[in-house]
């Protein structure tokens, strides 16, 4: 069995604090009918599904909060979701709790918070239209409704900085980066390392490509490589639904990390799992070295809609940015865990647009030091951009092609620092990946940027694109 360092608590989304560490001695009111009234707030209601049905609650109050056994309901007595035992809501603190498995959300209904009994309200609102695609309290806690984006376990998405999409940061051209009819549907994630860029394929594939004449990419025909390897899980065995690829500090030679959602063989169950591919063989089937597999930590999603996206951020910046772990409330501190990889792998879920962080150790414990909300109803590629110091969050033509960049602000915790519209030049495909080219590409303050389009829209996977260094 994987040892897990963090303790779950059932179905409960994510955990953000915005206002500071909560320090040591700080009260928690208890019993749950001392509460100031007022202080847990309703903050945040997504019915669309696409998080599945959730609700979020805010403490605006100046203490921690033991919300233990309160209840949520919709707009029918009989629908009842109890928070869990050993449940606190620290001062300035988001938590966002997923009641599908309970009651459903309509576009005509009410979510309404009790105390234990069951029958003192706390906080209740009502809406006429399914959220679109959240009804966010603007500003937190104290303000009306209004339709915003999706920031469960995050300060809501008002309208301030970094909210409002605005013009993609380069060219709008784009361009095939691929001869035509190479690699047909479902290439997925993208990572470019220097003069190869590693593909996932969703039918168990990873593809090794190497520059060609026109500057775009084609298949290494060396060492196996021309029709992509085949991946297993540990042992040869199944059939892993890559979706997306990266690798860390070390480069390939350290090896090349898969994010999958499930097994081929069984695609009907949910396996969210990071593996490890060693790459230097001459074979066509890889098998993994190590699995991480990181679905019993994560709230449920379906078969086909869990990780889409993987990158690596070292704890350098991590460090220097004073990042806090969700798994201790305090600044990230590389040297609590054992030997891993020298930083923390982010992954992107498509059915809840929700981003969490990993330290993955070599032992196989696994650690979720983070877990906050992309912005947009799902999270199709990752990509850390070193030179820049941020995050990048890319969802397809669900969400027309949005790109969004987030760093780690004040308060420890990743941002969105801003919402870009996919290049004017770019038709909505269905981009599962991205990349970008190092900062040794800037050429006339440009540098050249990928997608991978999981449709093979005209016979192509790859595009080409600019954006400024």
């Amino acid at each position: 069995m994987t040892a897990i360092r963090t303790r779950r608590r059932p179905r409960i989304f994510t955990l953000a604090l915005v206002t500071g560490s909560v320090l040591a001695g700080t009260a928690v009111v208890s019993p749950a009918h001392a509460v100031p009234a007022g202080d847990v707030r309703i903050n945040e209601v997504v019915t669309t599904g696409s998080v599945e049905d959730s609700v979020e609650l805010y403490n605006k109050g100046p203490a921690t909060i033991d919300i233990s056994g309160w209840v949520l309901k919709d707009d029918k007595d009989g629908s009842k979701y109890t928070i869990a035992a050993g449940t606190e809501l620290a001062a300035g603190a988001f938590r966002a709790f997923d009641v599908h498995d309970d009651f459903g959300l309509g576009a005509d209904d009410t979510a309404r918070l009790y105390l234990p009994d069951g029958k003192t309200l706390v906080d209740s609102f009502s809406w006429r239209k399914h959220s679109a695609p959240s009804w966010s309290r603007c500003p937190d806690g104290t303000g009306a409704f209004k339709a915003a984006e999706v920031t469960l376990g995050a300060a809501n998405g008002c309208g301030g900085s970094g909210s409002t999409p605005t013009a993609w940061p380069g060219g709008g051209a784009v361009q095939n980066a691929d001869a035509a009819d190479v690699f047909g549907e479902d290439l997925s994630g993208l990572h470019q390392d220097g003069d190869v860029m590693w593909a996932a394929q969703n039918s168990g594939k990873l593809w090794r490509l190497i520059r060609d004449a026109s500057g775009g990419w084609t298949p290494d025909t060396g060492r196996g490589w021309a029709s992509g390897k085949t991946l297993r899980f540990p042992g040869g065995s199944g059939r892993p639904d890559s979706e997306g690829v990266t690798v860390t500090g070390g480069g390939a030679a350290a090896g090349v990390f898969v994010a999958s959602e499930r097994n081929g063989d069984a695609s009907g169950t949910s396996r969210l799992s990071v593996l490890k591919y060693g790459v230097s063989g001459t074979g066509s089937t890889l098998t993994a070295a190590k699995e991480w597999n990181l679905t019993s930590d994560l709230p449920s999603v379906g078969s086909n809609l869990g990780f889409e996206g993987i990158t690596w951020v070292p704890d350098a910046y991590l460090t220097g940015a004073a990042f806090k772990d969700a798994s201790t409330g305090a600044a990230y501190a590389p040297a609590r865990y054992g030997a891993h990889s020298g930083g923390v792998f982010f992954t992107g879920v498509e059915g809840t647009g929700m981003i969490h962080g990993y330290v993955l150790e070599d032992s196989g414990a696994f650690t979720r030091v983070a877990s906050f909300s992309s912005g947009m109803s799902g999270v199709m590629e990752l990509q850390w951009e070193p030179r820049a110091a941020r995050l990048w969050a890319v969802c397809d033509d669900t969400c027309k092609g949005q790109h969004r960049t987030l760093q780690v602000t004040p308060n420890g915790t990743f941002t969105t620092t801003a919402v870009y519209n996919r290049p004017a030049g770019m038709p909505n495909y269905n981009n599962e990946g991205f990349t970008l080219a190092g900062a040794d590409e800037c050429t006339a303050g440009s540098k050249p940027v990928y997608w991978s389009d999981d449709s093979n829209d005209d016979g192509h996977a790859l595009r080409k694109g600019g954006i400024t260094c």
